[in-house]
């Protein structure tokens, strides 16, 4: 537009001074058929003016600047002046026109480019406003449906319809994409039940023959070793079994209960258990009530893991201290040295331990647990007292009754 607004003023100019020149040349030749009937004629100052002048003079165009006693200013004119003898008297004709000034063009150019451009804008804009608000809207509303998209709902997604060919097809593949998670999403979670019910079978019924065989008087004592071996691995077996099924419950999103539980009550009942289980000495030091809304499985599990996992390493039967304090809850355990790799520690097989009964994956859960409802576990070692610190931040989820 730029280059077309250049192009178009010195059109413009040209156009106006070849029109002007031309209506010079016709007002002079007018004025001199005037002469030939009337000598006395003088003209009309400043736009024609008759003199008498001795010799013969060459015609002149040229720019001048004149007064104009009607615009009482000084004015740009063109000027045409040009000799003819009549009757034996030479006269000098001149003839002069105003001449639009080149600013004036510009202005009037530059000015009418811009109101096109605003008005083309504004044009545009709202058309393509309109216009994009009924394209796009089909596409918002399906963005909507897949937000609230939930692959435990055996309903499959309806998108809505669009005339843009790129959002029709990407509806058809959503469509049928969808439908085939909420598929997989089913059998998978068929397959974790039947692993879960089929595995615990057989195994349970494998250690109760093993164990009627320990009870044979006819065997020997390696035999009874070996079979008491062959107790520990079943057991660990079912424990391995079971956590798996646990993770892989959460990464399918099967607990989806949720209710108000008691932190500090959970924790009164399992320290209670592993009291009476494992004979060690464990403190809870609760400054407030600590109240989160989870499913209570999983509180039970996560509670019992870290638990569980602070007795299992524990240095000497030492007293294991449980502290609430605000949103946080702190499990500290005696021990000779901090964890090579605490940045693992969360990480599913990982053991720094060579404990036999351990899975690597109780803390593996609890990590999962806390990812699920957006808690905070972290890891320290305090130097000076040779404690394990375990902590779980619980908020946002926390509800304190002070």
């Amino acid at each position: 537009m730029i280059l077309s607004a250049i192009i178009l003023f010195l059109y413009t100019k040209m156009l106006l001074k070849d029109q002007i020149e031309e209506e010079l040349y016709s007002n002079k030749d007018r004025l001199e058929k005037l002469l030939i009937k009337d000598q006395s004629i003088t003209g009309i100052p400043p736009i024609m003016m008759v003199e008498k002048v001795d010799h013969a003079e060459i015609i002149k165009l040229k720019d001048t600047l004149i007064y104009d006693p009607l615009q009482d200013e000084i004015e740009l004119f063109e000027q045409l002046s040009e000799t003819k003898i009549i009757n034996g008297q030479h006269f000098r004709i001149t003839v002069r026109a105003m001449v639009i000034e080149s600013e004036d063009i510009l202005f009037a150019i530059v000015f009418t480019f811009i109101g096109i451009i605003l008005l083309t804008f504004f044009f545009l804009f709202y058309l393509n406003k309109s216009r994009n608000e009924k394209l796009w809207r089909p596409f918002f509303k399906n963005l909507d449906k897949l937000k609230t998209f939930s692959i435990k709902s055996n309903e499959p997604l309806n998108f809505e319809d669009s005339e843009i060919l790129e959002f029709h097809e990407l509806n058809n593949e959503m469509e049928s994409l969808t439908v085939k998670i909420q598929k997989d999403y089913r059998n998978l979670k068929q397959f974790t039940e039947d692993v879960s019910h089929e595995m615990q079978t057989p195994l349970a019924i494998l250690q109760v023959k093993i164990e009627t065989l320990m009870n044979d008087v006819n065997i020997s004592e390696e035999q009874f070793n070996n079979f008491s071996s062959f107790q520990v691995d079943i057991s660990r077996l079912k424990q391995l079994n079971k956590k798996l099924i646990i993770l892989a419950k959460i990464d399918n999103n099967q607990f989806s209960t949720t209710e108000t539980i008691s932190i500090n009550k959970l924790l009164q009942e399992s320290i209670a258990n592993f009291v009476e289980l494992a004979g060690v000495d464990i403190q809870l030091e609760a400054s407030n009530e600590m109240n989160v809304i989870m499913d209570n499985s999983l509180a039970i599990i996560l509670c019992n893991n870290l638990l569980s996992n602070a007795v299992k390493h524990n240095k000497d039967s030492n007293q294991i201290i449980v502290k609430i304090e605000n949103s946080i809850m702190h499990i500290t355990n005696s021990g000779d040295e901090a964890l090579s790799h605490p940045d693992q520690l969360f990480d599913r097989f990982y053991k720094e331990s060579k404990k036999s009964d351990s899975t690597g994956l109780g803390l593996s859960i609890v990590k999962k647990i806390c990812n699920y409802y957006g808690f905070a576990p972290s890891y320290n070692f305090c130097e000076n007292e040779h404690q394990h610190n375990f902590q779980i931040d619980f908020n946002p989820q926390v509800l304190n009754n002070f």
